[in-house]
């Protein structure tokens, strides 16, 4: 892909929609009581003016932060820029190049300010890029300027290859190359912090483990759960790499045959439909990886009955929620302590 040297490469988050983003190519923004953005004109003090008449005097302090959203979503964002997309429902990152100018949709629902985009990278995970990459697209704002670390997005959507560990692998050589000077995050915000600690939590489970030994932590997570769980032989397994009960003999049902993935590119329908071949009879198959799902495994997990994927996502929530049962073996690998911070809404 050619990149242009005015091209501008933007952040953007999205906590309403979801897969209508990218089944419909488009990125958003809410604000839903304004009307057409292109019928207003003034520029910035434009904005301003109409969100004033819109707008509750107690919030009236926020016209300033607003109006400059709406205005760089409208004005400053170009055909060709680069967005980088957090994707809430499994926490991996999109990146795509905007295809249109501003246009108000009346029929949708929500969100009804949008531009297209032409999705060039879905579901990448978050260990693709480095901390302070991250740290820079969790901005409290909606929509922002990537300034600092725009060399390693650029380098994951330039990368031909779907192959996760040489996209990583570029990503890296461009953080090398260009290495900020200032690294430190603007706020100690507490959802910063609890994102950090659920990529250390995954970025553990991915560099510091072999497929053999995730395969024994999944046994290990499951029995924090409280099943009983043995690991099956590592070669010839049929694809079960784990077998979970929940009565010590392991014959009264549900059984749980586990299929344990190692690795954060994303699972697609046919290695699920690889799992769904071996369920039986009142048998539960469960997919757990530190990646994604394709649309049409998730479709697939939707329509058959006792299949549960678990994203990297989900297996972090489950290692948080119940790290003190987890043996020593783990924890040590990942130390983590309770602690008391600040709540984002104090801020």
């Amino acid at each position: 892909m050619k990149v242009e040297k005015d091209m501008q490469v933007w952040g953007l988050h999205n906590d309403t929609l979801t897969t209508e983003l990218l089944e419909g190519d488009f990125v958003s923004i809410s604000w839903d009581t304004i009307s057409d953005l292109s019928q207003i004109s003034g520029g910035r003090e434009g904005l301003k003016a109409e969100l004033a008449r819109i707008t509750p005097e107690e919030r009236h302090k926020a016209i300033p932060t607003w109006a400059g959203v709406l205005l760089r979503f409208r004005d400053e964002m170009r055909i060709g820029d680069i967005v980088v997309a957090p994707y809430r429902p499994d926490s991996t990152i999109n990146i795509g190049v905007v295809s249109s100018d501003y246009y108000f949709d009346a029929s949708a629902r929500t969100h009804r300010h949008r531009r297209k985009v032409q999705w060039r990278k879905i579901g990448l995970s978050r260990t693709v890029f480095t901390q302070p990459a991250l740290y820079e697209i969790g901005s409290a704002l909606t929509l922002f300027k990537v300034s600092k670390h725009t060399h390693e997005f650029l380098a994951a959507l330039k990368t031909r290859t779907d192959d996760i560990e040489k996209v990583t692998a570029v990503v890296e050589q461009a953080a090398a190359r260009n290495t900020p000077e200032d690294e430190t995050s603007d706020e100690p915000r507490a959802s910063r912090i609890e994102r950090h600690t659920r990529d250390f939590v995954l970025e553990v489970l991915q560099d510091r483990l072999t497929p053999r030994q995730f395969e024994e932590f999944c046994a290990d997570l499951l029995r924090a759960l409280g099943y009983q769980a043995r690991v099956t032989a590592y070669s010839q397994d049929g694809g079960v790499d784990v077998i979970a009960h929940k009565d010590p003999l392991g014959v009264e049902p549900p059984l749980l045959k586990v299929q344990c993935k190692r690795m954060t590119a994303t699972i697609g329908a046919p290695e699920v439909q690889q799992l769904i071949g071996v369920q039986g009879d009142r048998e539960l198959v469960v997919f757990m990886t530190l990646g994604a799902y394709s649309r049409d495994a998730l479709a697939l997990e939707r329509q058959r009955p006792g299949l549960r994927l678990l994203t990297g996502e989900d297996i972090v929530s489950l290692v948080l929620e119940h790290y003190a049962a987890l043996p020593e073996r783990w924890r040590s690998l990942m130390p983590l302590t309770p602690l008391l911070v600040v709540s984002d809404a104090a801020s």
